[in-house]
């Protein structure tokens, strides 16, 4: 039996076990299943792939991209422009990384974006926000990045509320952050929503539900919104190709 899987520290909400199940039945890779992992600490790893017979590779979520790091022999050369691992090969002993967020992301904003959009809000500093930022830089969209507290090279949701020409001024917003998630649907980044307009592009990483607060808020003032499905999806096909690449 060929074992892939899920770890992460909470996964009862998780997109890979259906998406990959499915897939299984459907392509009638009977030899195939996909089973969700989840470990307290990262310190957990060691003994799951000791313990666990036939797995050739796995996905990676919150917290553990970041984490998951120390474990990793070889990097493939986004994962480290990045900065995080999100899909793991076992090659012998040894553990690949990659990052198929970049790909999933790139690939399904550059589907979506007119090609004269080249300004952007990235909506948290998280993991997540990680291999949006690289994928920005390669399709030469100019970015600000937005954090809740202050830091160095980023500004405020208050920096917005008192300036909304930071949000209107830009043409994407980007939400790498969890909030809007289900079950949390009435969460939403802190934003000035009058602000929004026609001529926005907000994309939203959050797939359930498929529309968000910030999606809806966004679309009453006519933005155009994408929520993060497509891209689930993409970095599924991206795991899968590398597993059997």
């Amino acid at each position: 039996m060929r074992r892939f899987g899920l770890i992460g520290k909470t996964l009862k909400h998780s997109f890979s076990k259906n998406y990959f199940t499915e897939k299984f039945s459907k392509e009638e890779l009977t030899d195939c299943r996909y089973d969700l992992f989840e470990l307290s600490t990262i310190d957990e790893l060691s003994s799951l792939i000791q313990d666990t017979k036939g797995l050739e590779g796995f996905n990676v979520t919150i917290p553990y991209k970041q984490e998951v790091l120390p474990f990793i022999s070889n990097l493939d050369h986004i994962a480290e422009r990045v900065g995080a691992v999100n899909v793991v090969k076992l090659v012998g002993e040894n553990l690949v990384g990659y990052n198929s967020d970049y790909y999933g992301f790139k690939t399904s904003v550059s589907r979506w974006l007119a090609d004269e959009v080249n300004t952007a809000l990235v909506l948290g500093t998280g993991g997540s926000s990680k291999a949006v930022l690289v994928a920005l830089e390669d399709l030469e969209i100019t970015y600000q990045k937005v954090s809740r507290s202050p830091k160095i090279d980023c500004i405020t949701y208050g920096d917005i509320h008192e300036n909304p020409d930071l949000l209107s001024d830009v043409q994407l917003v980007i939400n790498t952050t969890p909030l809007g998630t289900f079950p949390n649907v009435d969460e939403m980044a802190d934003l000035p929503a009058k602000a929004f307009h026609s001529g926005h592009y907000v994309f939203d990483l959050v797939y359930n539900p498929s529309e968000t607060r910030l999606m809806s808020a966004a679309r009453e003032q006519g933005a155009k919104t994408k929520n993060g499905l497509e891209m689930l999806e993409l970095q599924a096909e991206k795991s899968w190709e590398i597993w059997n690449s």
